[in-house]
C-alpha cells in the first residue's frame, strides 16, 4: 500500500492514521498484518514531505533548521532509514510531537487497562 502526497492534505488526521498503523503493528507483539514496515516508512516520508511543502520549505532549509543534512531529509521523505531522533525532531519542528506523544500515551493507557482486567 503506497501513499501519494495528495493523500496527506489533512496533516492532523493523516498523522493519526499513520501512527494508528504504526502502533497497530508494533503493539500487537509484532503480529504480521497486511501493513509492511516499508509501507509505514513510505507513508511517514510522504507526511514529512507534505508538511515541508505546506510550509514552503526546501529540503535544504528544513535541514538547516534541524541541524541535519539535506540527504537526511531526503532519506526521511523517501522512506529510507533515518533515526528515531530525526523523525521526532521533524515532528517537533512541525508542531506534531505533542499529538504523537498523546497518541503513544493513550496506547500505553489502553495496555494498562487491558492488563488490569486480569
Amino acid at each position: 500500500m503506497l501513499y501519494s502526497l495528495s493523500s496527506f492534505k489533512d496533516t492532523k488526521l493523516n498523522f493519526i492514521v499513520f501512527f494508528s498503523i504504526f502502533a497497530y503493528y508494533f503493539m500487537h507483539d509484532m503480529e504480521f498484518s497486511n501493513v509492511r514496515v516499508s509501507d509505514v516508512k513510505i507513508a511517514m516520508g510522504a507526511l514529512i514531505k507534505s508538511m515541508r511543502v505546506r510550509r514552503k520549505l526546501t529540503q535544504v532549509e528544513l535541514a538547516q533548521r534541524l541541524n541535519r543534512s539535506r540527504i537526511t531529509i531526503q532519506n526521511a521523505e523517501r522512506g529510507n532509514n533515518v533515526t528515531l531522533d530525526t523523525y521526532l525532531l521533524i515532528l517537533q519542528f512541525f508542531g506534531e510531537i505533542e499529538s504523537f506523544n498523546d497518541y503513544i500515551q493513550s496506547k500505553i493507557d489502553d495496555c494498562h487497562e487491558i492488563e488490569s482486567i486480569y
